[in-house]
């Protein structure tokens, strides 16, 4: 009877398709995002910033969310606010905290730009499964992210009660 090899385990198996996945997903949708101007990371806290309350997150916690370094984020910003889709403001609660705040042009520029990437997903990603696998892959992504990345949500919650700092349109 053969015995089975830990090189061959199921465990290895899934953790590979992740990561296979991750890179072949972020393949497919660099051009997409490349004509709206955008790098993957660029898209993620823009799209982190437009998801929260208000629009905003402080520095830190874009940080904690990303997968980015602190200093990783900070370069991102800077060029978003270069460009004019993001903001810095105090936080008026610690002086020592930034907020970084999703303009009107930030907020206009990645809606166009996830109105062509929700294609590509749905090509590329949630189309090849049915309503049942897709909600039941979100829930157990959800469990091992809540495990591995808890800080994956934080500030949204303090986002959501701080003082509004987008201006009035």
């Amino acid at each position: 009877m053969a015995t089975r090899r830990t090189i061959d385990d199921d465990r290895l198996t899934a953790v590979g398709l992740i990561v296979e996945v991750h890179r072949g997903l972020t393949n497919k949708f660099a051009e997409g995002l490349a004509r709206h101007g955008l790098s993957e990371n660029e898209l993620e806290i823009l799209l982190r910033l437009g998801r929260t309350p208000n629009c905003q997150l402080r520095m830190s916690d874009l940080a904690a969310q990303t997968s980015l370094t602190t200093s990783g984020v900070t370069r991102v910003v800077d060029r978003l606010e270069r460009a004019g889709l993001v903001e810095r403001r105090s936080c008026e609660s610690d002086r020592r905290g930034t907020w970084a705040v999703l303009t009107d042009s930030g907020l206009e520029r990645v809606s166009a730009a996830v109105a062509d990437h929700v294609q590509d997903v749905e090509r590329w990603y949630t189309g090849l499964l049915t309503g049942q696998q897709l909600a039941a892959l979100m829930e157990a992504l959800r469990i091992v992210r809540d495990t591995v990345r808890p800080e994956a949500v934080a500030g949204v919650a303090e986002a959501a009660v701080a003082k509004t700092v987008r201006p009035a349109p």
